[in-house]
């Protein structure tokens, strides 16, 4: 088979009611020689093409991605980030929890329904992959746009860190017994548009929508427009009421909306401001013009004249604070909750001496249970200098609070909530600070929960959401999926270390972190000795077997087995 992009529209229209479509996309991820800000590297994009493409659909309709892996040494696997995955927990993407990994020559199809409009992304979700170039934007359209006719033209704008050696060696860097003070990977540069000296084209007395997305492995970013004011619309998905901003804060995988207007006053070229976020592992107190994680796009509204204008200097960024944006909808508070889940995080070193990140104590924490229907209130007290972003996957949260910096841990009581808290998927959580978060579990499924800096997951900073375990009993899972587990050589049956007679016994289960980091390197598992087919799949033993088993139908998973 050949794999290049294809999309696939079914659209009938009767009058002005339009049928939801199905858009199908065929995907081959590949290796890529990529240069975007004049460093060579190899990177991991789509159909031998980097940056990745945009996928733009409309609320409601289905979205089929055929993934196929050929990138012939690592493993892969993708997250569609902010996405509910409605009644489809298996499509949400992390590797080890909802799927296995897609093995080299193997296909798994995600399929899923956009059942909210707004700004998101994808990225791999397997094993510190994504910072390597495999993310782009997702835009769902909203044809009840409550801001529609406020707006002309749309940007997506793109904000991103930037590496110029591959992940495996930055985390086996990092995961190393001589990191003592538990620092990640510094980024090279930044990126917008995954590019360097961006230009925006506006037109005089036209207002845009600009989707901005913070897809970064690490670093937060501000963002400073010269002589516009931002009127802001949407945060993360959530619509919100309008409200004027100067300086924007977006932490990774965050995504805010804001409208801009090029008003008849506007004259020459306007400076756009992007700088990575400046904590204690930033040194750049001044804003140097010249440093390297500082970039300059510009508001372009006349090409002829000079690209020089600055009309205003910023001493301190003084960006808005998201959690007093208001939702639109007015939602109110959720008033009581069933269960109270605190994480306190600092970083912390495992049995062995190598640098870990840790809940409660603890890397990769075992699994919270909230039963369905019920409202869980989750605090997170962040003891470490940094900021954090926590990002909870299938729910938008509501911020009931987000204390300022050095505040210290919840007091463990409630205080004056906002009424009508913003709801987000990610929050940034401040440095020796915590936050107070509430969502109802009304979506059964197995969801991550954990830091949005890459490389703070690969060392442990994850917990996991089995949400209505009832719901999920009976459960039938894709036969793709299942058979690129059994490729692998993962079970399929029982629970995490295949016990199929009781669930409660783990006996065997990893307790420790293994000291040596492979990242996504694809390594067969014994006995399952892999050869390329004559059309430059993987063909093994295990794939035949598995394939002659299923012949296309779908695995049913019964009471005694248990998600990956």
């Amino acid at each position: 088979m050949i794999w290049s992009p294809f999309f696939s529209l079914a659209l009938l229209c009767f009058g002005t009611v339009a049928r939801a479509a199905v858009i199908t996309v065929n995907w081959n991820v590949t290796w890529v020689w990529a240069s975007p800000d004049g460093f060579g590297r190899p990177v991991i994009g789509i159909d031998n093409q980097w940056p990745c493409p945009k996928l733009e659909a409309t609320v409601g309709d289905t979205l089929i991605v055929n993934l196929h892996n050929g990138l012939g040494n690592q493993t892969t696997g993708l997250h569609w980030h902010g996405i509910n995955q409605l009644q489809t927990p298996e499509m949400d993407g992390p590797s080890g929890v909802v799927q296995c990994p897609t093995p080299p020559g193997s296909t798994v199809q995600y399929k899923f329904l956009l059942d909210e409009p707004g700004t998101f992304w994808y990225h791999s979700h397997e094993k510190g992959q994504y910072p390597d170039g495999l993310r782009g934007p997702l835009i769902v359209q909203d044809p009840n746009d409550p801001y529609k006719g406020k707006y002309d033209e749309e940007i997506v704008l793109t904000v991103s860190d930037w590496y110029h050696q591959q992940s495996i060696p930055l985390v086996q860097s990092m995961l190393n017994p001589s990191n003592t003070r538990f620092a990640p990977p510094l980024p090279d540069t930044i990126l917008v548009n995954d590019k360097k000296d961006v230009k925006f084209n506006f037109v005089k007395g036209k207002t845009y929508r600009v989707r901005l997305i913070n897809m970064s492995a690490f670093a937060s970013a501000f963002l400073w427009i010269d002589s516009h004011p931002l009127t802001m619309i949407m945060s993360d998905a959530t619509y919100i009421q309008t409200e004027t901003a100067y300086h924007l804060h977006a932490s990774s995988a965050q995504r805010y909306d804001f409208l801009i207007s090029a008003i008849d006053r506007d004259s020459g070229n306007y400076p756009i401001l992007l700088a990575l976020d400046i904590n204690r592992d930033f040194r750049n107190a001044t804003l140097a013009p010249n440093f390297p994680h500082n970039q300059t796009a510009w508001l372009v509204m006349d090409e002829n004249a000079p690209f020089t204008r600055l009309t205003n200097n910023i001493d301190v960024w003084r960006p808005a604070d998201d959690t007093h944006f208001k939702p639109l909808d007015n939602l109110a508070m959720i008033p009581s909750y069933d269960h109270l889940v605190q994480f306190d995080f600092r970083f912390c070193r495992d049995a062995n001496g190598y640098p870990r990140a840790c809940f409660n104590g603890k890397p990769f924490i075992g699994q919270k249970v909230p039963s369905l229907y019920t409202a869980a209130t989750l605090v997170i007290n962040n003891q470490d200098a940094g900021t954090h972003p926590f990002h909870l996957h299938g729910h938008r949260f509501q911020i009931l609070d987000r204390a300022r910096p050095y505040a210290g841990d919840w007091p463990g009581r409630d205080v004056n909530y906002i009424s009508t808290p913003n709801r987000r998927d990610t929050v940034t959580v401040w440095s020796w600070s915590h936050a107070v978060l509430r969502f109802r579990a009304t979506n059964p499924g197995v969801w991550l929960f954990h830091c949005h800096v890459e490389w703070h997951v690969e060392m442990g900073l994850t917990a996991t959401f089995i949400e209505g375990p009832e719901e999920l009993r009976g459960h039938q899972f894709p036969a793709d999926h299942l058979e690129n587990c059994r490729i692998g050589g993962v079970p399929t049956r029982g629970n995490a270390v295949g016990n199929t007679v009781n669930p409660l016994d783990t006996t065997g289960m990893l307790t420790i972190s293994p000291t040596v980091y492979t990242g996504a390197t694809w390594i067969p598992p014994a006995g399952n000795t892999t050869t390329p087919a004559r059309d430059g799949s993987i063909s093994s033993p295990a794939r035949r077997r598995a394939a002659s088993r299923l012949q296309g139908r779908d695995a049913v998973f019964g009471d005694s087995e248990l998600m990956i």
